[in-house]
């Protein structure tokens, strides 16, 4: 993380983590994997020979707009090294609980990741999200209704794939499609599975109903490095 010279990449994360209660198992794991995440993929970049000049994390957790008094907590983009204990923090805070049906708010949460405030600095950069969940996603707007619904986010998975591939200009951010990247550690199910059409995009399916007891985040940071 030297910071020196015009070919280093600048990396922002976004972290969505389904909080309900059936994650209750497995969040511990998700956490621990999340704190960890910083100085193995730094390590990764080293060994191929790729420079992080500046990397900060966000971390969105999610629950469901109809059922859960916190449906959605964002935190500030964390810059790290410099601010690993207030991110370590907010990682630690984090319980499994609530949800109602089956289905979670998560690509709620995708949206409101890519309307994140996205790095604009050095020569290269990645806007990468990372999604967990055991569970299927609602559709965009079924919760709607909710009080806490946000506004400004898109009518459905097809305008929210528009938003991924930067060809909808109703997204309001800095985030840039080329440099997105999305993995997400989720069961075989919808919407999933129907996103596997966008460009950028890694799931690693779990069965659905099963949980996450095979997460590795190994394997995202593989991906992510071998894409840049």
């Amino acid at each position: 993380m030297a910071g020196q010279g015009m070919g280093e990449y600048c990396v922002d994360i976004v972290m969505c983590i389904d909080a309900t209660g059936s994650m209750a198992p497995i969040i511990e794991e998700v956490k621990q994997n999340a704190i960890s995440f910083y100085q193995r993929f730094v390590d990764a970049m080293d060994e191929n020979d790729k420079e992080v000049e500046q990397l900060r994390i966000k971390v969105i957790v999610f629950r469901d707009y109809d059922a859960d008094s916190e449906p959605m907590t964002e935190s500030e983009f964390f810059v790290l090294p410099d601010q690993a204990d207030d991110f370590r923090a907010f990682v630690a805070g984090i319980e499994a609980n609530g949800g109602a049906d089956g289905p979670e708010d998560a690509l709620e949460a995708i949206a409101l990741a890519l309307k994140s405030n996205w790095t604009t600095g050095g020569s290269k950069r990645r806007h990468a999200i990372l999604v967990f969940s055991d569970a299927p996603a609602h559709e965009l707007g079924h919760n709607k209704g909710a009080a806490s619904y946000p506004s400004g986010l898109p009518e459905n998975i097809a305008q929210l794939g528009s938003w991924w591939e930067g060809t909808d200009q109703t997204l309001s951010s800095t985030y840039q499609a080329k440099a997105g990247r999305l993995v997400a550690f989720v069961p075989n199910a919808y919407p999933w599975t129907e996103m596997q059409a966008w460009n950028r995009y890694w799931p690693a399916f779990s069965p659905a109903g099963t949980g996450l007891a095979d997460v590795d985040i190994q394997s995202a940071i593989d991906l992510m490095v071998g894409s840049f």
